[in-house]
């Protein structure tokens, strides 16, 4: 059974930062595009970022110039660093890996930015 488990979540003020983390199992990891979303609360998921096999990256323009997705094929993870983090990022966010039709979503780690 495929698992994608996140963590690196938590806590930050306004201005902070986090790194989030996501490993595979059972998969060909680097086969895979990975994704990044994420929902707060009564809202839609949304895309964060995403990171094709072949390494090229694209983002949401909310978190363009804060954000940077990346992965490591030799660990099976997928990173997003979240820099100058802002309320408005409060959220669940969740890994995704794509590959059609094929995709696996993680559980979510809760990013919580608040003074």
């Amino acid at each position: 059974q495929v698992q994608l488990v996140e963590s690196g979540g938590g806590r930050v003020q306004p201005g902070g930062s986090l790194k989030l983390s996501c490993v595979a199992s059972r998969i060909i990891f680097s086969i895979y595009d990975m994704g990044w979303y994420r929902q707060a609360p009564g809202k839609e998921r949304e895309l964060v970022a995403t990171i094709t096999s072949g390494g090229s990256t694209n983002y949401a323009d909310f978190v363009k110039g804060r954000f940077t997705i990346s992965r490591d094929n030799a660990k099976n993870t997928v990173y997003l660093q979240m820099n100058s983090l802002k309320p408005d990022d409060t959220a669940v966010y969740s890994c995704n890996a794509a590959i059609h039709p094929r995709y696996y979503w993680g559980q979510g780690t809760q990013v919580t930015v608040s003074s």
